[in-house]
């Protein structure tokens, strides 16, 4: 039931002055809420994945050389995968918030579209009314 609704332009411009007001008076509010940005998230996730990996790195290099220990290189090993995983798909997420951000301004841009929900039929009908007005003419 409850969707999001995209912001008009003027509401947009009005939520741009806002964030630069609050970043004028209050930086360090701002730096605090720039922090709940998913694109900063990720991107903090991804680097964390980055370390984990070399983590991995290092136990899977000490497994080997201590023979004794060699459980510390399939741990080396398993840190690697699971840093891997978590790497891509916070990277996935990360590129995905970039990618649906730039959509929402593309389609802000664009002129506004006939609403996605109508049926095929009336997808039918148009395309046939135009084909009778371009052969009319």
């Amino acid at each position: 039931m409850g969707g999001t609704v995209p912001l008009s332009e003027h509401e947009q411009r009005q939520l741009e002055q806002i964030e630069q007001a609050l970043y004028a008076e209050h930086p360090r509010l701002a730096r605090a809420m720039r922090a709940k940005d998913p694109k900063v998230h990720y991107r903090r996730r991804v680097v964390e994945a980055a370390i984990g990996f070399v983590v991995g790195i290092g136990l899977l290099v000490a497994g080997l050389l201590l023979k004794q220990y060699q459980w510390l290189a399939v741990a080396g090993f398993v840190v690697m995968v699971l840093s891997s995983i978590w790497a891509i798909a916070s990277y996935r997420r990360m590129v995905g918030v970039l990618t649906t951000e730039r959509k929402r301004k593309r389609r802000r841009k664009q002129a506004p579209r006939p609403a996605a929900s109508s049926g095929l039929m009336e997808r039918i009908e148009e395309r046939w009314r135009r084909r009778q007005e371009g052969n009319n003419r």
